[in-house]
């Protein structure tokens, strides 16, 4: 299994708050999900965001990050069976915190990395571009910068 022995690489984490933004006041996503922060759909009592939710400032919105990357790398590692480099868990991490750890599991993506097909991989990633049933811009660019970010060694 890929073992991570650091957080997640940097690059990852600029992906992630790059699309994810900052928002100090709960709103609901183009998925339609209540989010917070740059991203997060849980606070800090565990519980999930809802209107109500406290305003956060930038250092609590980071503290949830941490915390949300660190429960995505781990879902990572546990899914990938082969080696992989940083930036590739990186890219996987951002597209499992953006979309649910169950949707990597279940995607030809992850099937894909765990047989070694590498030429594959970034097109996985392209394919990932909907919510609501419609195609966003927004997840166009990100998939691409996972796919690119995958490809960095």
């Amino acid at each position: 299994m890929s073992r991570r022995r650091a957080p997640v690489c940097r690059r990852a984490v600029r992906l992630i708050k790059h699309f994810e933004g900052f928002s100090a006041e709960p709103y609901l996503c183009p998925a339609g999900v209540l989010t917070i922060g740059h991203g997060a759909t849980y606070g800090v009592d565990g519980r999930r965001v809802g209107l109500d939710h406290p305003p956060l400032d930038a250092a609590g919105a980071e503290a949830l990050l941490r915390r949300d990357l660190a429960r995505f790398a781990l879902a990572v590692d546990r899914m990938v069976v082969v080696p992989i480099g940083t930036n590739q868990h990186g890219a996987l991490t951002s597209f499992a915190f953006n979309l649910g750890s169950g949707a990597l599991r279940a995607s030809t993506l992850l099937r894909r990395v765990n047989a070694g097909a590498w030429d594959d991989v970034p097109d996985q990633f392209r394919r990932w571009v909907f919510a609501g049933g419609r195609r966003l811009a927004g997840l166009v660019r990100r998939r691409e910068a996972e796919a690119a970010l995958w490809g960095m060694t």
